[in-house]
């Protein structure tokens, strides 16, 4: 990252969400559990009461391999060691604080830099490049050629933002002026108005990784990105009428969900969860998830490859389905969609979902009135 300082978030790009002061300090932990299911139901009352979002749009990115015993924290009997998780994009447009209308573009993975992520580097020469290309991966849409399929182009963008920067090269999405190795010139960003929205813990983190947490993030994947192009923020915020980013920690430290406001009640995104089972487990059919999740006493079963904070994890999830609304197609189940969920694949038996919301599309994507 260059080294001029990154822009903070302004009071016109977000506000803090004064219900979730102090809920992080509290203890003994069970104590702050309940701090934060009691914070989120007093902010939820709030949000709803401040309107909808103008337009919600999801698109199926691409589908990567997966360690099946991650997925539902070793809680699922599988017969496969890898499943695929679905990689989702969010394009959202909502009326900002400053009384105009915002594009936030969610999620725009870039596939060729998820592969360069540790990981999945390590993985494909483990398992070759038939299993891992053919096999576990496909690819439904390019981030950049999204928005011109709803009438917009790219620099319409105001604001980027991922839930977490596992596995992303920043420099792909964001633009650097530095050269990547391998390439000839240095990268133009995907959106060229577009800031990224990135909770402070973070990008710390992507600064200087822990060995707990080096896998999974692109080493290098921050080198020469602006810093005027970041917007930092700390806590949990809100952009405008109907849509806010929780700070929900423990998968990572910056770990941060999507919440919108739609027609049908309150939707959260987040890959703090691999399915609907993973906030509902007492309705999973997948052998192991109930049973386990009942043995423990427990109302959630975290998406495991990191485990940063564990505790941290299940606080964040119950934050999560307490701020969701129950679905319009099916009221057993929370409005929560991963940002990458397990596929239903009958390859993956018996690791497929209980229940799939499919995508978000309410309401119509316009051109902003500046263009």
């Amino acid at each position: 990252m260059t080294s001029s300082p990154a822009s903070e978030a302004s009071s016109q790009t977000v506000r803090p969400i004064p219900e979730f002061d102090g809920v992080h300090d509290i203890w003994p932990r069970g104590k702050r559990l309940e701090a934060v299911r009691s914070a989120t139901e007093a902010y939820r009352r709030r949000f709803i009461a401040q309107g909808t979002i103008k337009a919600v749009k999801s698109f199926d990115i691409a589908a990567a391999p997966y360690p099946a015993r991650y997925a539902f924290q070793g809680y699922n009997l599988s017969v496969n060691p890898m499943i695929s998780i679905i990689n989702r994009m969010f394009v959202l447009q909502f009326e900002g604080f400053d009384g105009e209308l915002k594009t936030l573009v969610w999620e725009p993975t870039v596939a060729a830099g998820s592969a360069e992520a540790p990981f999945y580097s390590k993985l494909q020469r483990l398992a070759g490049r038939f299993l891992s290309d053919k096999v576990f991966v496909k690819y439904y849409n390019d981030p950049d050629t999204v928005l011109p399929r709803l009438g917009l182009r790219n620099d319409d963008v105001d604001y980027v933002s991922f839930d977490h920067l596992h596995v992303q090269d920043v420099r792909m999405i964001m633009g650097s002026d530095q050269v990547i190795p391998g390439e000839k010139a240095p990268r133009e960003p995907l959106f060229p108005r577009g800031r990224l929205l990135v909770h402070r813990k973070e990008l710390g983190t992507f600064e200087s990784p822990h060995p707990m947490q080096w896998a999974w993030y692109v080493e290098g994947g921050m080198d020469g990105v602006p810093a005027e192009r970041l917007e930092v923020f700390d806590g949990d915020v809100e952009l405008g009428v109907g849509v806010s980013l929780l700070w929900t920690p423990g998968h990572t430290d910056g770990n941060h969900s999507l919440v919108v406001n739609t027609p049908d009640g309150v939707w959260v995104s987040s890959e703090n969860g691999m399915a609907a089972d993973s906030w509902q487990p007492e309705r999973s059919r997948i052998p192991g998830v109930k049973q386990q999740a009942r043995f423990f006493n427990r109302e959630v079963v975290l998406n495991a490859n990191t485990l940063e904070d564990s505790l941290d994890q299940y606080d964040s999830m119950v934050k999560e389905k307490t701020m969701a609304s129950r679905s319009a197609r099916d009221g057993r189940w929370l409005q929560i969609i991963p940002s990458s969920e397990c596929a239903a694949w009958k390859r993956q038996w018996p690791v497929v979902p209980t229940f799939t919301h499919g995508g978000l599309d309410y309401g119509t994507i316009t051109t902003p009135l500046r263009h």
